[in-house]
């Protein structure tokens, strides 16, 4: 069951700006991840073994929307692995997952988890592709910047019930091999959809359709993140995600808007 207290939460906790999230008329979109967390490492770790689960990187998110989540849905998630690949340094696990209320698909999500240094037994399929394609960056771009806050990764942990050291845990993300504490993947990403719907999709969050991602480089508490956004079809913008040092934090990104969902 969502509450209102819920979908607050997480607008506050990723700096998201639109009215309808703030006042607890819609959860933003990056919200479906919290209703299906423990349906996916359920299904990760039942095509992985146990030690695994602290080598996992969150590769690519791919959110389609049939309907925005409002508080007082009581919703149902199911999660399965649809798709094993090994790679030389390591195996990705594609898991999709389907979030219901009652009768009605609300959403449906593909996750894409890399186990480093694990090899699988390869099956099934990989996720949707998204790539961005190169010739955009000659066309001109619309820019959004903000600023993750110093205290990001332990506001967003909590609205989303996601408490991974490397997020709050200076020594842990360092002997993990980062540069210190990390922002949430989905954190970042939950940027990038506040900056879609207001930048190109005419601040309406009802009219969001699709948000596809990849995960590229982590985020540091303090920077400031540039989102690029190329329209390459009606309703269709492709993106990427710079911090101010210069890395491409997210990359084939992807939104896609239709008209209003009531």
């Amino acid at each position: 069951m969502i509450t209102p207290d819920q979908t607050i939460a997480y607008a506050k906790a990723t700096n998201d700006p639109i009215p309808e999230h703030l006042s607890g008329e819609l959860a933003p979109p990056v919200f479906a991840i919290v209703p299906v967390w423990e349906v996916v490492v359920e299904a990760v770790m039942g095509a992985a073994p146990i030690e695994a689960l602290a080598l996992i990187l969150h590769g690519e998110q791919d959110i389609r929307i049939h309907r925005p989540i409002t508080p007082g849905m009581d919703l149902r998630s199911s999660a399965a692995v649809v798709g094993v690949l090994p790679k030389a340094s390591g195996t990705s696990v594609v898991v999709r997952t389907a979030t219901q209320a009652g009768d009605d698909l609300v959403n449906e999500q593909v996750i894409t988890a890399f186990i480093r240094g694990w090899t699988g037994v390869a099956s099934g399929d990989p996720a949707p592709a998204h790539d961005f394609d190169e010739a955009l960056r000659g066309r001109p771009a619309t820019t959004v910047t903000a600023r993750i806050d110093p205290d990001q990764t332990y506001r967003y942990a909590e609205a989303a019930g996601d408490p991974m050291p490397i997020h709050l845990d200076d020594g842990i993300a360092r002997r993990a091999g980062l540069p210190g504490i990390i922002a949430h993947g989905l954190c970042t990403m939950a940027f990038t959809s506040w900056a879609a719907i207001t930048a190109v999709g005419g601040g309406d969050p009802r009219t969001l359709r699709r948000l596809a991602v990849r995960f590229s480089r982590p985020v540091l508490p303090g920077q400031e993140i540039t989102h690029s956004f190329w329209p390459v079809a009606p309703g269709v913008v492709q993106f990427e995600t710079v911090s101010d040092s210069g890395a491409v934090v997210i990359r084939n990104g992807l939104a896609e808007f239709g008209e209003p969902i009531s």
